[in-house]
């Protein structure tokens, strides 16, 4: 079992930067594939950006590609999630997650654990 604790979200004007980190704890880190989701006001939680168990492999979705860069230390037990040119469309809670598996994948059923979630807000 892994718990998971995110942080780094806030307030920050279009345009802006913000890098969301999710601190694992319990079971080796190394052994799951991690994923980032979001989730905006009355809209389902969706795939966001994954990546392998080693970190050198990732997907993002279409809406953050070029944006948005996924990326994890597994000597601190750490994933991040580095946002750039945030767009008020970009607000919503984000989760991190972990899977029992070494890959990634885009689909919500196949994580295992969840964290709290980060309110991450853009303003026009």
């Amino acid at each position: 079992q892994v718990q998971l604790v995110e942080s780094g979200g806030g307030l920050v004007q279009a345009g802006g930067s913000l890098r969301l980190s999710c601190a694992a704890s319990g079971r080796t880190f190394t052994s799951y594939g991690m994923g980032w989701f979001r989730q905006a006001p009355g809209k389902e939680r969706e795939f966001v950006a994954a990546i392998n168990w080693s970190g050198d492999r990732s997907a993002s979705a279409d809406s953050v590609k070029g944006r948005f860069t996924i990326s994890r230390d597994n000597a601190k037990n750490t994933l991040y999630l580095q946002m750039n040119s945030l767009k008020p469309e970009d607000t919503a809670v984000y989760y991190c997650a972990a899977r029992s598996r070494l890959g990634w994948s885009t689909r919500l059923s196949e994580y295992d654990y969840w964290g709290q979630g980060t309110q991450v807000t853009v303003s026009s």
